[in-house]
């Protein structure tokens, strides 16, 4: 049986959840701002939800908030640099970078898989974050490729499916009838 010491080690807590694979995103609205982020998550399909969680005293949080939208950007496998070039803070993300405005004016960057534009919705305490939930107003095209991942402090990506491989359950989970299943 493992014991769990009163206060978690925020190291420790880092590397133990290094082991969960996550998406990468960059997050941006008007002006222009964004950042990396890898705590995204689609929510609900009625209505269309998103989730991401900033860090509270984040300057690019205040400006997605001022604005009431943001774009969230999914990277592909290759836009390794592009995370990095949005997770360091005090420099101009956007030297360099191609992106084109959603509808309501949120960055979308060319090199991204896909992309969705959203208006917050609510946001709620998560300890040194905030967790943000946006309502999908736009959807954009999907593009060929894979995704950029995170895992175990690394970049990596996935490994193509077999073209004979058909579609897993877990792929269909917000599409899953049932739910309730899965939570």
């Amino acid at each position: 049986m493992t014991v769990v010491p009163a206060e978690v080690d925020a190291r420790e807590f880092r590397r133990v959840f290094g082991h969960f694979c996550t998406g990468v995103t960059v997050i941006t609205t008007v002006g222009p701002a964004g950042f990396a982020c890898q705590a995204f998550a689609p929510l609900s399909l009625d209505p269309p939800l998103v989730l991401f969680c900033v860090r509270a005293g984040s300057r690019t949080w205040r400006r997605i908030r001022q604005a009431g939208l943001f774009g969230v950007n999914v990277l592909a496998e290759d836009d390794h640099e592009l995370s990095r070039a949005f997770g360091v803070p005090g420099t101009d993300r956007f030297d360099g970078v191609a992106w084109s405005p959603s509808p309501s004016g949120a960055p979308i960057l060319h090199a991204a898989l896909t992309w969705a534009e959203c208006e917050v919705e609510a946001v709620h305490p998560g300890g040194d974050h905030l967790i943000v939930v946006g309502r999908v107003r736009t959807l954009g095209e999907c593009r060929d490729g894979g995704p950029l991942l995170f895992f175990k402090g690394r970049y990596r990506s996935a490994a193509p499916p077999a073209p004979s491989a058909g579609t897993e359950v877990v792929d269909t989970l917000l599409a899953w009838p049932r739910h309730t299943d899965w939570i």
